[in-house]
């Protein structure tokens, strides 16, 4: 499980590296950007690489969703997260956002199952959207660490608990 190791890779040093890049190579595009705008960038990226690795085992096992839909979930989980938080006053409820996530990822999801001769099928994938979207969120309010943990836990469910789960439940 490689992709384990390189999720926490990026996880611990894409933030730091694009800032690195932004204030000792002028000329590049990160030069131009503020602290903020590398943070919301660091953020969109990591979004779409967990969102792709996740994505990947379904995508090889030729699921309804594959990576660019798991990328697509995630980044749109994280970017709502920050959208939410630049929004200010007094009644302004930011918790509201990760509720209407939600909500739209469930009927995502609903769209994803579908019943096959005497099978329901797609629910896998449709919780692992809903995971997803969490993972999202996690990265948009910066809990790297829960994302990190939590993208560790989801990779490990889809391929070594799959096998498992063969050997104890022949079907």
């Amino acid at each position: 499980m490689p992709e384990v190791f390189i999720s926490l890779f990026i996880f611990a040093t894409l933030k730091s590296l694009l800032t690195f890049i932004a204030f000792n190579y002028p000329g590049t595009l990160f030069y131009l950007m503020s602290p903020l705008e590398i943070e919301i960038a660091a953020k969109i990226i990591i979004a779409a690489v967990v969102g792709m690795l996740i994505g990947l085992e379904r995508e090889i096992r030729r699921k309804p969703a594959g990576m660019r839909t798991h990328a697509l979930v995630c980044i749109g989980a994280t970017l709502f997260t920050i959208l939410s938080f630049s929004f200010t006053g007094g009644s302004v409820d930011t918790s509201r956002i990760a509720a209407g996530i939600v909500t739209g990822i469930g009927f995502l999801g609903a769209g994803v199952i579908f019943r096959a001769e005497d099978k329901v099928k797609g629910i896998t994938t449709a919780a692992e959207l809903w995971v997803l979207a969490a993972i999202g969120v996690a990265i948009g309010v910066g809990m790297y660490f829960a994302a990190a943990v939590s993208t560790i836990v989801v990779l490990v469910m889809l391929w070594p608990a799959k096998i498992l789960e063969r050997k104890v439940v022949r079907r």
